[in-house]
């Protein structure tokens, strides 16, 4: 499982013309299903994701969670972070999950969170979406429960 996790000040989502999903301050997330994930993987990444540090306390270092803020998340589902481009110039996809496991793990992970207390919204799992966000920092990570 691949997630990057951006730090913003705001972020939104919209199918089809329509805003489905929006926060203010705290974590928009791409998030990538490999073929070989399961529920540890969501397990892991849910976890790394609610403690990880990246605001600034009161000295101006990175000390300082999205629970510690009182920040939200924008879960977007993206099966392009498993893009392979070893061979050619299009890219292959043959390691992101099949759609049907790929969206129960994707919410499993995205209720994961919500019962860490954190307010979730998302995009719609196999749509077209458009993504449009304010990086602040910036602060981009990638976290793969792969490189554990």
């Amino acid at each position: 499982m691949r997630v990057v996790v951006q730090k913003v000040t705001e972020a939104a989502v919209l199918v089809g013309g329509e805003i489905i999903g929006e926060i203010g301050k705290g974590f928009m997330l791409l998030v990538g299903i490999g073929k070989e994930d399961a529920q540890e993987d969501v397990c892991y990444i849910a976890r790394k994701v609610a403690n990880l540090r990246v605001f600034e306390d009161e000295e101006g270092k990175m000390n300082r969670s999205l629970k510690d803020v009182g920040g939200d998340i924008l879960s977007i589902s993206q099966f392009t972070l498993f893009a392979d481009t070893k061979k050619g110039n299009r890219p292959s996809f043959i390691n992101a999950a099949a759609p049907e496991t790929g969206e129960a793990l994707y919410q499993e992970f995205n209720e994961r969170l919500r019962a860490e207390g954190f307010s979730v919204a998302s995009g719609k799992f196999g749509a077209h979406m458009a993504v449009s966000l304010v990086n602040d920092g910036p602060v981009t990570i990638i976290i793969d429960s792969k490189n554990k």
